[in-house]
């Protein structure tokens, strides 16, 4: 198991994505609670989530307002799903019909059953040219999400525009993203993470539908590929940093300008924005 995603609307409710092009959601609930033990049968998921054509092994978000699931894989693509598309007991009473707005599309098991229900996706979206590495909702729209792929680019999509990208930030980095993380304080912020040891903050005001536009600011405290950003829940100019080189960074993007007046433009060797770093680890953070 890769990434694991819990539903902000039942916590029960959790997504995992795995060596497969598939993505398994579980409801704890139901699920046996079976011992590690050689030659227990393996948990089935209450449902799979079909719709990638290679192995879809990080990129994986659920949505905070709405049962929505994101993925993106090694087929360059990022698909979209309902889990209201399925009928199931993890919507529904058992023996309960079938909702006329649920637009369900569920195949039944080989044996003619729902034992092992999947459902295929409400969208497919190309826009890159490489492996999709990461995915986020926007936080206060639905229909709104982000891709960063080992082509360099960020990709901004609107499920109501259609399935091709909103705006494509081509050369986001110069090299693979890794890890991309939308502001939950301020929509028009979005962290992006790079093997070039670097993260970016973009403003999405500032770009356009060619991908025109550069980072408000570059962060440089990593000696190594960042694998994973992620913005405070509580402050809306703190991040978090993870890398390769086995160190968290904590940045405060508001500190960078104070910190640049007060070196009077020379060059530090302190990191702008950086206030706390943990190096307790001793291998990469993921």
């Amino acid at each position: 198991v890769n990434r694991i995603r819990e539903l902000p609307q039942n916590s029960n409710i959790v997504a995992t994505h795995t060596d497969s092009p598939d993505v398994y959601i579980w409801d704890l609930e139901s699920q046996p609670n079976r011992p590690a033990n050689l030659g227990t049968p393996a948990s089935r998921p209450d449902l799979t989530l079909t719709g990638h054509q290679d192995n879809a092994e990080f990129a994986l978000a659920m949505c905070s307002s709405e049962p929505l699931v994101l993925s993106g894989g090694k087929d360059k693509s990022v698909v979209l799903w309902s889990i209201h598309d399925h009928i199931s007991t993890l919507a529904t009473e058992p023996g309960s019909a079938k909702s006329p707005n649920s637009g369900s599309n569920i195949k039944k098991a080989g044996n003619g059953n729902s034992d092992n229900p999947s459902i295929g996706p409400r969208g497919i979206y190309l826009g890159h040219e490489d492996t999709v590495e990461d995915v986020q909702f926007c936080p206060s729209s639905a229909q709104q999400f982000c891709s960063v792929g080992d082509d360099s680019c960020l990709i901004l999509w609107d499920a109501r525009a259609g399935l091709t990208p909103v705006t494509k930030v081509e050369k986001a980095h110069n090299a693979d993203l890794h890890c991309v993380d939308w502001n939950p304080h301020d929509e028009n912020l979005i962290l992006t993470g790079s093997a070039d040891s670097s993260i970016n903050l973009f403003d999405r005001r500032n770009l356009t539908a060619s991908g025109v536009g550069s980072p408000v600011h570059k962060f440089q405290g990593h000696d190594a590929p960042v694998l994973c950003v992620q913005w405070s829940p509580h402050n809306r100019s703190i991040f978090g940093s993870a890398a390769e080189d086995g160190l968290l960074n904590i940045w405060d993007y508001e500190k960078v300008s104070k910190m640049e007046t007060e070196s009077g433009g020379k060059k530090s060797n302190h990191p702008a924005g950086l206030f706390f770093r943990h190096a307790g680890h001793r291998d990469k953070v993921v």
